[in-house]
């Protein structure tokens, strides 16, 4: 039970405005086991609630009309006034369970989620003067309902949770919103709303296209089926022995709704990217004439939410844009390495948001001028510019023509990997498997890949933005296509990829993942093409054909950028790279001659 002591001044009078909401159907107390409170409750009542805060509940409808309610848990500055108007941060998502963030995390008492304390506390919100939001999304946490892969109904709810947050008595009306991964994802969708009272957003390391997440091209991943189970597996974490009755009952939605979890796992299973399924969870699509200003964080090298569509969404969206992109994986703007080395590299994450949202919050210039885009290359060497991508030079290269049998790299069965999936909780990178390690075979044969090679570099330049490969293929099967930065002593890093279903034969057209590679003097581009063989992230589920795939009337869209015009910023080499570099890099041999030049002007 929690440990109550004396009401002090301030409790009482939030206990006034707590009861005022109550009758509008606004704020709850937060009530444990029947036991009743006389208002919020502080860190010294609660150790869980973050220190100069006041913790309260709420419950309110989403704005679908599905009769969904959802449950929120409210931070405001302690020290402040009940009716003080405050500028709102909301993070929605299905993190915010009292039991924990993924899996019961042993905590002997409720409260509210510890997911992002980190940023409550590092960026000193409540002595700022902010009030923050975290809401769970249907079926998670508090709140009835479905899960929905940010479809309709989970739009409903940011919809709800932004309105009902710009709407409070202690509101100054505007909000922002705050996460990483899927709430992350929330964010985007908060963008694409258009909602009157959203103002500002910081999305860090999103899915920008939900599909992409769970299929590349109609070939599945291999967390296609441990996704959604792991999602089944959050919504159905039970209540505390503390919380109200009502969350209680919230939190056993799937009890007597067991086709949440059967429908999660059927509706995500299908891989074609045009079905109505997938459109309404296209998030660059609905983000068109989109201006709510936008903070994003993305890893060109990041093995779980990767930068597919990213490159889409951006030129979709048309109000103003910040943006960390460089060379991480799956991490937040703060967090450090067991070395307390800044994963991201750059410094001064939460100054830069706080910066940000007073900006658009509170009307405050910024007393710094911060790059709208601060970016790492491939060398760990960081740069501003004014957006991104930046190309100085963009054209299409033609490739050789080839073949290639689809045996699936010798594999008899794809690995499926084992645990957890749920954005926070995927594998590690791989290296590259033994298979790959060995010589390049030439074009014209039958072995599993072929290749192409660019004349060798006469400058430094960077390959940026989103290359896409068109080709013609003679049969159906399946087909990978890879980027690598060779050296001249063959040397190779493998730095781009991605994979696509050939459903027939005929010319086909897909996007390799956005990317910022810089290519160092006499280095050249090796292009290959050929099977779905082993990755470093588990590679795919594909299903290997065993046909001999001939290729021809293949070309490569290039964006290409000068590093001479590069504009440094602070910012240290991102840990990551070298790790990255390690796992993807091999000595190639009969590297071929130059078809293609690089070129940026």
């Amino acid at each position: 039970m929690n440990i109550r002591g004396k009401a002090s001044t301030a409790a009482a009078a939030w206990a006034f405005i707590t009861m005022t909401n109550l009758m509008a159907g606004g704020l709850s107390t937060a009530a444990h086991a029947g036991t009743a409170t006389d208002g919020p409750i502080t860190h010294e009542q609660n150790p869980r609630v973050p220190q100069g805060a006041a913790w309260t509940e709420a419950y309110f409808p989403s704005s679908d009309g599905s009769g969904v309610e959802l449950h929120a848990d409210v931070l405001r500055p302690a020290h402040l006034p009940a009716d003080a108007k405050t500028p709102v941060i909301v993070s929605v998502g299905p993190y915010f369970s009292h039991v924990g963030q993924s899996e019961p995390e042993g905590w002997d008492q409720s409260g509210p989620s510890t997911r992002f304390q980190d940023f409550v506390d590092g960026a000193k919100l409540m002595a700022r003067g902010y009030t923050y939001v975290m809401v769970d999304l249907r079926g998670f946490g508090g709140s009835t309902g479905c899960l929905d892969w940010a479809g309709p109904g989970e739009q409903a709810d940011v919809r709800a949770a932004v309105e009902w947050a710009a709407s409070r008595p202690w509101s100054n009306g505007k909000v922002g919103m705050y996460g990483k991964s899927y709430d992350a994802i929330t964010g985007l969708v908060g963008n694409n709303l258009k909602l009157r009272g959203l103002k500002a957003v910081v999305a860090q390391e999103p899915v920008w296209d939900m599909y992409n997440y769970l299929f590349s091209n109609k070939v599945p991943r291999p967390n296609v089926t441990a996704t959604p189970e792991a999602f089944n597996a959050i919504v159905t974490m039970p209540a505390m022995a503390d919380d109200s009755d009502r969350y209680k009952a919230n939190a056993e939605y799937e009890k007597t709704h067991p086709q949440c979890l059967s429908d999660n796992l059927s509706n995500n299973n299908d891989p074609d990217p045009n079905s109505a399924y997938w459109r309404a969870r296209n998030l660059p699509a609905q983000a068109a004439g989109s201006t709510t200003p936008l903070f994003v964080t993305q890893g060109f090298i990041e093995p779980n939410t990767k930068p597919e569509d990213m490159d889409e969404y951006l030129a979709a969206h048309s109000g103003r844009e910040r943006g960390w992109l460089g060379q991480w994986p799956h991490v937040r703007g703060n967090d450090t390495d067991a070395d307390d080395r800044l994963m991201m590299g750059r410094a001064g994450w939460f100054d830069e948001v706080m910066r940000f949202y007073d900006q658009y919050l509170l009307g405050i210039n910024p007393p710094v001028s911060d790059p709208a885009y601060a970016i790492e290359d491939s060398l760990g060497r960081w740069r501003a510019q004014n957006t991104w991508p930046v190309a100085t030079s963009s054209y299409p290269v033609p490739l050789s023509s080839g073949q290639y049998v689809d045996d699936g790299g010798g594999v008899s069965a794809k690995a499926v990997p084992e645990g957890r999936w749920d954005m926070e909780h995927a594998p590690p990178a791989t290296p590259l498997s033994a298979s790959e390690k060995g010589a390049p075979t030439q074009g014209g044969t039958a072995a599993n890949t072929f290749w192409t090679w660019s004349t060798p570099a006469t400058k430094a330049l960077r390959l940026t933005a989103t290359p896409t490969i068109t080709l013609n293929a003679s049969t159906s099967g399946n087909v990978m296509v890879r980027l690598w930065d060779v050296a001249p002593d063959g040397t190779a890093t493998m730095f781009d990829e991605n994979v696509a279903l050939l459903e027939k034969s005929g010319s086909i057209s897909f996007d390799l993942k956005s990317t910022d590679w810089t290519f160092q003097q006499g280095h050249r581009m090796g292009v290959q093409i050929g099977t779905i063989i082993e990755t470093d992230d588990w590679g795919w589920l594909d299903v290997p054909s065993g046909h001999t795939i001939k290729v021809s009337d293949a070309w490569l869209s290039l964006s290409m950028q000068n590093p001479r015009f590069d504009v440094p910023t602070q910012g240290d080499r991102s840990p990551y790279l070298d790790e990255y570099i390690a796992a993807n890099t091999t000595t190639l041999t009969n590297v071929g001659p130059g078809t293609f030049p690089l070129n940026a002007s």
